[in-house]
């Protein structure tokens, strides 16, 4: 049996089962992960031959060649009928591993996703910084390409994005789109970010903020009058927001927090749940950058960003745990699973037990005296602001 025969028997295994990761290590026979569980495939155990034959049915020169040097490689491929894979080839005690990504075909509506609703409005404003953050496998590529397939659909814009690898290929409706890779079309993020500012964008996507010069380059962008999104591995709001800052040395801490508050708009913090009684559903925490805000950006008071996050839902905003406990509430997800999760698993798993005892209290009463407090808090906040601005 050819290697390219194997690898095609596969990769349309790993599509009739709707699985989304294909492995191949040296040892065992492939493994699929398939609605978030490992399950080995029924072929024969493979060793060393086998494992470098399928990576060089595959694998681009170029990247054979930063597997040979850096012990790893990443890139895209295409299968049939418009199927496409994310690869990532590596070296392991002295063996070839690989993981297979499924890259989804079609893009997902914000109804399926189940987008908060403030991303409808963020993304159609003139400028400012949009994250997406989460952990690796959280879906924020899907989350980021079915953002800017909406845009696509809807309005007229220049959209210019840096990816590494490109996964999901947007064809030219109501937007021009121009996807570029890195390592490919240009050398890094930050070059990417430079040379887009010269190519009349409205949106520039910036796959990765993983380094400063991204990071800042990113900022410095969304500043100028165009709208940025970028994705990090952050989870939640507020440690998203120390993240960026936490990149700077300490004396350009204060001037990047008062630009980050500023050129910020909105962070969208996602993780991935198994539904019942299969697939998979997101969880999402939403922060829309509002005055109050910006404030405790620019003041290094980011612990008080999950309250203002938790008493601003007229701006559409909520807290991941929340969110957590709506999918478990309407019956979509384990509670196990939803405590895996969670930031505050204690108090959520109280919140949880009340309620099955029979003790529920009035979520509505809270929230409403949350948010008489929250408008206090916003009037004092701004009442502070007056006179610096006077100033």
């Amino acid at each position: 049996m050819s290697s390219t025969v194997q690898i095609d028997k596969l990769l349309s295994t790993v599509i009739q089962l709707k699985a989304s990761d294909l492995h191949i290590s040296v040892g065992q026979p492939p493994v699929v992960r398939h609605h978030g569980r490992m399950r080995r495939l029924e072929v024969k155990t493979l060793d060393n031959d086998d494992t470098t034959a399928l990576m060089k049915a595959i694998t681009p020169d170029r990247c054979q060649q930063e597997l040979a040097e850096c012990g790893g490689a990443d890139f895209a491929i295409e299968y049939v009928d418009g199927y496409r894979f994310r690869v990532a080839v590596f070296k392991q005690r002295g063996s070839l591993g690989m993981v297979l990504r499924r890259i989804p075909s079609q893009f997902l509506t914000f109804e399926q996703i189940g987008m908060p609703e403030a991303v409808r409005s963020l993304i159609v404003r003139p400028r400012g910084l949009i994250l997406v953050t989460g952990p690796t496998g959280s879906g924020k590529t899907t989350t980021l390409a079915s953002m800017i397939n909406f845009i696509n659909d809807n309005y007229d814009r220049h959209v210019i994005t840096l990816e590494d690898p490109i996964e999901y290929q947007h064809k030219h409706k109501k937007c021009t789109i121009n996807q570029r890779e890195i390592g490919v079309d240009v050398p890094d993020f930050k070059e990417g970010i430079r040379r887009a500012l010269r190519m009349d964008p409205d949106i520039i996507l910036v796959g990765e903020m993983r380094d400063l010069a991204t990071i800042h380059a990113a900022i410095e962008a969304a500043e100028t009058g165009h709208i940025v999104f970028g994705t990090l591995h952050t989870s939640g709001a507020a440690s998203t927001i120390n993240r960026i800052i936490d990149v700077f040395p300490k004396d350009q801490q204060d001037q990047v927090r008062t630009q980050l508050s500023t050129a910020l708009i909105g962070v969208l913090s996602q993780t991935i749940l198994p539904k019942k009684p299969d697939g998979l559903v997101a969880a999402f925490e939403m922060m829309v950058v509002t005055d109050a805000i910006q404030n405790l950006i620019r003041e290094n008071k980011v612990y008080r960003i999950d309250s203002s996050i938790q008493t601003g839902r007229k701006h559409g905003m909520f807290l991941l745990d929340d969110n957590l406990y709506g999918l478990w509430k309407n019956g979509l997800v384990d509670k196990e699973e939803i405590l895996l999760k969670a930031k505050k698993p204690a108090e959520l798993a109280a919140k949880i037990a009340a309620v099955e005892r029979g003790l529920e209290t009035d979520d509505a009463e809270y929230e409403e005296d949350d948010a008489e407090e929250d408008d206090d808090d916003d009037e004092e906040e701004e009442e502070e602001e007056k006179p610096r601005r006077r100033r």
